[in-house]
């Protein structure tokens, strides 16, 4: 297995294949946007639609990055949860989730086109994508559990 396909499975066990844990599509499917932005009482933490737009915001800064475009809408680190509005419209929320599949897919697509030589400087922030994916992904699942929503066959 070349690096390259290597760098392509670690990013489709974060997004859609199921290995050893969920990845991030079964993590949000099936949610209303009530349950994404719900957080628990008294406690400081991120909701599932500001998880999402942090990784989407990530996603999509590497992908324009490795295409050789520039991006123009930088964030802080804070800043990137409130990405998109919040409202409490299924709609709008199947739009992010719409737009985070998207994201990893555009991504996907760069990376299969990108050479060894290439992602000599690349792997790293490659792997922190992965990484970044899989850690807010169990917070998304960890806060599913919280409130109900987690299937319990999972």
């Amino acid at each position: 297995m070349s690096r390259n396909e290597l760098l392509l499975n670690v990013l489709d066990s974060t997004f859609d294949k199921e290995h050893w844990y969920a990845p991030f599509k079964n993590a949000t499917e099936g949610l209303t946007a009530e349950q994404a932005t719900w957080t628990p009482s008294g406690e400081s933490t991120k909701s599932i639609w500001e998880n999402v737009n942090h990784l989407l915001y990530y996603k999509e800064r590497l992908a324009v990055t490795m295409e050789g475009g520039e991006w123009k809408n930088d964030l802080d680190g804070d800043e990137t949860f409130h990405l998109t509005d919040q409202p409490q419209s299924d709609e709008e929320w199947n739009q992010v989730v719409e737009r985070a599949k998207e994201a990893h897919h555009r991504l996907r697509q760069v990376l299969s086109e990108t050479s060894d030589s290439e992602l000599e400087s690349l792997e790293q922030k490659l792997l922190d994508i992965m990484l970044h994916d899989a850690y807010h992904t169990g917070q998304i699942i960890q806060l599913r559990k919280m409130q109900g929503s987690w299937p319990s066959n999972r």
